[in-house]
């Protein structure tokens, strides 16, 4: 004996729905801030690798050893690889938020200006995670704007 099953067919084949933005506007959006966020934090990682002057007094500026330079262009690197790739870019932002929290302390212990250095990492996070945020459902389930009713 056979059974007769229905076959449910979408009329529209679609990608995978938890990940398409909510709008063409939200995706190039989100697209244009994650790529001003990536392009800052792929030159300042650049600088690190090449181990130019610019990083070099950059670090020391901030009271650490030109020894670490080449190590925190080697992490930055790996956090925008991470970034970069759709199916990992979640655990991208998560890892660019710590390494940015460790900027932010820097600048905090040094009693930088706020608004321009102490706060800059927190702008440039901002670009991450809003990015993310708008080209990705999956985040804007997590972490909504306002809650659902």
């Amino acid at each position: 004996m056979s059974e007769n099953r229905a076959v449910s067919v979408s009329p529209e084949p679609r990608a995978n729905a938890r990940t398409e933005p909510q709008s063409r506007a939200a995706l190039w959006g989100g697209r244009v801030m994650s790529g001003v966020a990536s392009l800052f934090l792929g030159f300042d990682a650049t600088l690190k690798l090449l181990q130019l002057p610019l990083a070099m007094q950059g670090t020391t500026e901030l009271g650490y050893p030109t020894s670490v330079v080449l190590g925190l262009g080697l992490v930055q690197l790996a956090c925008l690889v991470v970034y970069l790739v759709p199916r990992t870019a979640v655990l991208g932002a998560v890892l660019w938020t710590g390494y940015l929290g460790g900027a932010i302390a820097t600048h905090v212990r040094l009693e930088h200006p706020w608004l321009s250095h102490s706060l800059f990492p927190v702008y440039v996070a901002g670009l991450v995670w809003g990015g993310l945020w708008l080209r990705d459902r999956r985040v804007r389930e997590l972490l909504p704007l306002r809650a659902r009713s």
